[in-house]
């Protein structure tokens, strides 16, 4: 396998990132299971695996502290995440120094590790200074709780702001940026890779196959149904316009892959591996087969006709579906930020 550098960290990481949202809970709650995926995949050579303490309400990150019980942890390159809701405390949220610090603890105990190789912001969180973020994330790397620290789906303003602010306040900064990428999902191609390229940020998508999308499921003769639809019906409800225009999309890139003999799961993870700033790609098998559907995808290579088919099915720049953005503004959910007298 070869591998690329994460960013400029100086870190070597595959081109494949075992994602581990769906082990406990959320997915496969069966942990001797789980712990047979994670050691697979690290068999195959990925170096690199993905959590977050909000996954599974911070089962995941326990499984995965199972798995790298038994193995050399110094192999492994270790990412997790925090700033979503843990319990009912409404301060064990958020991206404020009280939690940041409080919940490192708390995930480190859970992956039975004593650092984190890159501590990511989940999401931004606009009721705190990114400078009192990127204070406790800069404590937590010179007291060696962690070696690296990013963000995930931020927007690429907030991104150039806290670089901004690393820099004039004497802050370490966010290395990595963590967004949604993939065929149907390409909005961050017109500013957040860029961006992150300009800044040296190692680049790790999220949802390469689409929330399943990709993944075969859905197109003619499927089922087009997903275990996530009644969670988040506005990416999967097939009567919502946005998701039938994402259907027609599939359908296109699905013949499109048949006819140049690939798989939709390879050749949509070989697209987001393509982008020059992409330096691992997260995957998230729930099972065996899922994995094993998905470890040969770093191996293709895409030709420019190929590229360029995909570009007139999903333009360059454009999401199918807006919902699959991963995060929206308050500047747009919240009526009285766009609306002088409203109540």
């Amino acid at each position: 396998m070869n591998y690329h550098s994460l960013g400029t960290t100086g870190i070597k990481v595959s081109p494949l990132c075992l994602g581990a949202m769906m082990f406990g809970a959320w997915g496969n709650p069966d942990h001797d299971d789980s712990v047979r995926i994670i050691h697979r995949a690290l068999d195959a050579g990925i170096n690199f695996i993905d959590t977050a303490d909000v996954y599974s309400a911070g089962e995941s990150e326990v499984i995965v502290g199972k798995a790298l019980a038994s193995i050399d942890r110094s192999r492994v390159v270790l990412a997790t995440k925090v700033h979503g809701t843990m319990g009912d405390d409404p301060n064990a949220q958020g991206n404020s120094r009280r939690w940041i610090m409080a919940e490192c603890e708390n995930s480190l105990r859970r992956l039975g590790t004593d650092y984190i190789d890159l501590y990511q912001i989940h999401r931004p969180d606009e009721s705190v200074d990114i400078d009192e973020t990127l204070g406790a994330l800069s404590d937590l790397v010179h007291a060696g709780k962690i070696r690296n620290f990013g963000s995930s789906t931020f927007p690429a303003h907030q991104i150039v702001e806290a670089q901004w602010v690393a820099q004039r306040r004497g802050r370490e900064r966010f290395m990595t940026e963590q967004p949604p990428y993939s065929m149907l999902v390409r909005g961050i191609e017109r500013d957040v890779l860029p961006v992150a390229q300009q800044y040296g940020m190692g680049v790790l998508p999220w949802s390469p196959l689409a929330g399943g999308w990709l993944s075969g499921r859905f197109g003619v003769g499927q089922d087009n149904t997903s275990r996530r639809a009644a969670r988040i019906p506005g990416r999967y409800d097939l009567s919502l316009p946005a998701n039938q225009v994402k259907l027609e999309a599939v359908t296109k890139l699905a013949a499109l892959a048949a006819e140049n003999s690939l798989t939709l799961i390879d050749m949509a993870i070989a697209f987001v591996l393509e982008h020059p700033a992409v330096s691992s790609a997260i995957i998230g098998p729930r099972t065996m087969d899922q994995l094993e559907s998905q470890l040969g995808a770093s191996d293709v290579r895409l030709t420019r006709e190929i590229m360029d088919a995909i570009d007139a099915i999903v333009p360059p720049g454009t999401n199918v579906n807006n919902e699959d953005a991963g995060w929206t503004p308050p500047s747009l959910t919240t009526p009285r930020r766009r609306r002088r007298h409203a109540l």
